[in-house]
């Protein structure tokens, strides 16, 4: 995260005080590269020092947050728009969203020293006590149910951690096609990704200008209306924050998909009809389904697909299996992106049916093939693909449950002994990793 943040600043730094065009683009390369380790490692910690109550909020507040740093963009650039056309020959309207950008990652880079490390990555280090006391940390409480709430989180981590330790194989990108289930978790990390950007979603929040121009709007109401549509995004990721915990991971996909492939599809036969026409009416409506499309997007898919993939990997190889979704979403992302701009000229309106067909594979292959993750430990997510759970956190047997029981007693007891007496000395302390 410290080093993404920094080559990240970087980059920025050198794309403002570019003196040509090379020189822009490397600097832009170097960002990409900073950018891309961010997305990767950013949700995967959130889902590591979440509960699973809270863990679809939680990783969430990245989606939030990038619909917020969309709508930073875009109002920015609606703003330096007035510089150029009042006539300025100034760099400043391209130099100031360059050097903006490198404003949230400083701050990320300053308060990382505050963050801990993930508990699950300290025991796959073998570093237990460290991992005890974030957790501890992380429940901010030492009230009785805390007490054996963070036992019981612990004892059921490392326990899976052993067991993974027992079975892998030693080399890691390897895990994500060794076995079976592993190969599941990657294809489906792969359509998930693929899919929520063959919708378009990138196509209209870098092109909408370009739509909203064939659509018949002038001046600079192309830009006010791509900045109020990216807004509408940000504001449906905060609803997924919301309420993705109660209804789960799968309803979310699958309504925002299903809500996509209407708009697309109306968007299509909208955009059939009326384009390079006068009826206003007609492309008034074009413009609608072009806001219906982002708000289920941002509702139902942008955040909860960053939920999804970095709980579907066990702990052994979520970095991997992370940072192969993400490069798999920049290359989807590379590929629409690259090819749009042709299409839109060369196909119009028949480029809809180029996002409606994968958009409709999409929605069945998530009805057929993607388990519910919802409210589950990760540890847990391991049964839904076949592996064994070395102990349940929810649905846990009753011999599961002695087991936590005792764990708990032994943490209560750990609590107490290490308990200062009146004169402040703490006199007795046990090591709480070490029950077994």
């Amino acid at each position: 995260m410290q080093l993404g943040s920094a080559i990240m600043s970087i980059g920025s730094g050198l794309c403002a005080g570019s003196i040509n065009t090379t020189m822009f683009l490397i600097a832009r390369f170097i960002g990409g590269f900073g950018l891309g380790m961010l997305f990767s490692i950013i949700p995967m910690y959130q889902s590591e020092i979440s509960t699973p109550e809270t863990r679809g909020f939680m990783v969430s507040i990245h989606g939030v947050m990038i619909g917020v740093g969309y709508s930073l963009s875009s109002w920015i650039n609606f703003g330096v728009y007035f510089v150029t056309a009042s006539g300025s020959t100034s760099s400043f309207p391209w130099r100031f969203p360059m050097a903006f950008q490198a404003a949230p990652v400083v701050i990320l880079l300053a308060g990382s020293f505050m963050l801990p490390y993930s508990p699950r990555w300290l025991m796959r280090k073998g570093r237990f006590e460290e991992a005890h006391t974030v957790l501890k940390r992380l429940h901010a409480s030492n009230d009785e149910a805390s007490i054996e709430r963070v036992a019981k989180e612990f004892h059921q981590i490392r326990r899976q951690v052993e067991q993974d330790q027992e079975s892998q194989d030693g080399i890691v990108w390897y895990e994500l096609l060794r076995t079976a289930p592993n190969r599941k978790r990657t294809i489906i990390a792969m359509i998930l990704m693929w899919g929520a950007q063959l919708t378009g979603t990138l196509v209209l929040a870098n092109y909408g200008v370009l739509l909203f121009i064939s659509l018949g709007l002038k001046g600079y109401m192309p830009l006010l209306l791509l900045g109020i549509w990216v807004t509408v995004g940000f504001l449906g990721n905060i609803i997924t924050a919301l309420f993705l915990d109660r209804f789960g991971r799968r309803k979310f996909l699958l309504v925002g998909i299903s809500g996509i492939l209407v708009s697309l599809i109306c968007e299509c036969a909208l955009q059939a009809t009326y384009l390079g026409t006068d009826n206003i009416a007609g492309l008034n409506a074009a413009v609608f389904f072009i806001y219906l499309f982002i708000a289920f997007f941002g509702c139902y898919i942008d955040a909860t697909q960053f939920v999804y993939l970095t709980e579907i990997f066990p702990n052994h190889i979520r970095s991997q299996g992370s940072a192969f979704g993400i490069v798999n979403s920049a290359l989807a992302s590379l590929v629409m992106l690259m090819g749009a701009p042709v299409a839109l000229e060369k196909i119009t309106w028949r480029f809809f049916l180029v996002l409606i067909v994968p958009t409709a594979c999409y929605l069945l292959i998530i009805f057929l093939y993607f388990p519910e993750t919802s409210k589950k430990s990760l540890e847990d997510i391991n049964e839904a693909f076949g592996e064994k759970v070395a102990v349940h956190y929810t649905h846990a047997t009753r011999a599961e449950e002695e087991e936590y029981r005792k764990a708990a007693d032994h943490e209560m007891d750990s609590t107490i002994n290490s308990t200062p007496k009146d004169d402040g000395v703490v006199h007795h302390v046990e090591r709480s990793s070490g029950y077994v």
